[in-house]
């Protein structure tokens, strides 16, 4: 046995033998490195939305603020915010306690409790990157239709709703509260036009504005959404000479509600197709200073514009519509039957389901955000979070072999809040993740919606609520009513 003396005389207690272990290769040092980045990352729900998100993106920058490889680094602040859209709660203590749980799962220095090293790590998080990520999950979520309904063409539905924010004066400069509101009793509220595929319910593109904007121009931001051959489906408001004209210059249909004009009677049509469908001609419009767009694009546009007039009638009891009338660009009445373009409006509905499931099931309706800033990040994330739900949602109906519509939003978010906390052991081999993700999906398409056309739902609440009085001034100013429970009847002297 060889002599173990140690050649570090002066420092008796820095020499430890190797007592038979060889010497770690640089190879191995390496891996151990890479195996402690690991342990600093947290994709938490990028296990199941990983594939979805490109991972370029992520990646650290060269130099700057988002350079460094901290708990909070580029990619893990991107996580816990994707993640904390998705949660049902939505606030920045919960999303904090995650990383605490994962940081002992992964045998690591636990974060702050603190909010305020998030906050500004979100802070520092590019809109631009941000915007370019949404792009990707738009171009990816996008799937072309099956159905055969008006010769497989590409329809991309249009609407607009309305946001609300915290009331500070930096959201009150960008999106003022109503007119009609006393300052410190309202909130500030913004305007959201977007463009949705109507096959696979994921979000194209968006354009934010004020109570100023109207969804018209916000919707002719997005024009470039459109490819030829595409098929622009709206109601009533997007009814306009203007952008029928300029879209079909793109090769892009419109098939919309009749609004702004009268119907055009069988006397005046060019062409009788059937009772109920005509071949109408609509002039140029006179101009006035209410149009958004000058008096010399105006004389540019075409004499006339021809269409097709279809008269839909409703006779589903119960129904409050019993008539009205779709005018569209597509003119062959053999090439789309009047009944298939009447089909196709009838699931312009589904707009309003995506935003109920962008609003109501993924809280959207009232942002947290204080500063414009955030405000136009946290829109941007939700959006995003939205996309991938939406693809995780068409992939599984493709492994099932069902229509995408027939799988439930709220319920595939359930299941992904459940099956997140799981897929981040690691433990967990990569078999043992796939078969989890399966499972996933099978979750997921387990239980179709059940399809009842005709029903009736009317915009009513049945569920009264508490009777507190109605903040009319300022909270410094406002002096509560006491509660009426409280009150006493005095005799009279």
């Amino acid at each position: 046995m060889k002599n173990l003396t140690n050649p570090t005389v002066m420092l008796p207690g820095f020499y430890m033998p190797l007592r038979g272990r060889k010497r770690r290769s640089a190879q191995q040092i390496f891996a151990d490195k890479i195996a402690s980045l690991k342990r600093k990352s947290f994709k938490q729900i990028g296990e199941i939305f990983g594939r979805f998100i490109p991972e370029e993106h992520l990646k650290p920058e060269a130099s700057g603020v988002m350079s460094r490889r901290s708990i909070f680094s580029k990619e893990n602040t991107f996580w816990a915010f994707l993640g904390q859209v998705l949660d049902a709660d939505g606030g920045c203590k919960e999303v904090v306690r995650k990383l605490q749980s994962y940081a002992s799962l992964k045998g690591v220095r636990l974060p702050s409790s603190s909010t305020a090293s998030y906050c500004t790590a979100r802070k520092k998080q590019s809109e631009q990157t941000l915007s370019d990520i949404f792009q990707y999950t738009a171009v990816r979520g996008d799937k072309s239709t099956t159905t055969g309904l008006l010769n497989n063409r590409r329809v991309i539905v249009v609407d607009g709703t309305g946001l609300s924010m915290p009331d500070t004066p930096e959201n009150q400069r960008v999106w003022p509260q109503s007119a009609t509101q006393k300052p410190g009793c309202g909130f500030p509220s913004a305007r959201v036009c977007a463009c949705f595929s109507l096959e696979s319910g994921s979000m194209l593109s968006y354009e934010i504005g004020n109570k100023k904007s109207n969804e018209l121009p916000l919707f002719r931001k997005q024009w470039q959404t459109f490819k030829p051959g595409d098929i622009f489906l709206g109601d009533k408001g997007f009814c306009s000479y203007f952008d029928m004209v300029k879209l079909k210059e793109k090769n892009v249909d419109s098939v919309l509600t009749l609004a702004r004009r009268k119907p055009v009677s069988k006397s005046k049509c060019l062409n009788v197709f059937n009772q109920n469908d005509l071949l109408i001609k609509w002039d140029r419009p006179k101009y006035n200073r209410r149009l958004s767009y000058s008096r010399e694009t105006l004389e540019q546009l075409p004499a006339e514009l021809v269409l097709r007039q279809i008269r839909v009638v409703v006779d589903q009891p119960g129904f409050r519509t019993k008539e009205f009338f779709i005018v569209t660009t597509l003119l062959d009445p053999t090439k789309y039957p009047s009944e298939e373009i009447a089909r196709l409006y009838l699931q312009r509905w589904d707009i309003e389901l995506f935003f109920r499931d962008i609003k109501t099931t993924m809280g959207m309706d009232i942002l947290r955000c204080q500063s414009p800033e955030m405000i136009r990040k946290e829109i941007l994330m939700n959006f995003i979070a939205y996309n991938c739900v939406r693809r995780l949602m068409c992939e599984a109906a493709d492994k099932a072999d069902m229509v995408v519509r027939l799988v439930s939003f709220k319920g595939s978010l359930q299941a992904i809040r459940s099956w997140e906390p799981q897929l981040n052991h690691d433990k967990l081999s990569n078999i043992e993740r796939s078969k989890m993700l399966n499972d996933l999906y099978g979750t997921v398409t387990g239980l179709p919606l059940r399809q009842r056309p005709g029903r009736r739902e009317p915009r009513c609440l049945k569920r009264r609520p508490k009777n507190y009085q109605l903040l009319t001034k300022p909270r410094h100013e406002m002096k509560e009513m006491e509660h009426r429970s409280r009150y006493c009847a005095t005799a009279l002297n």
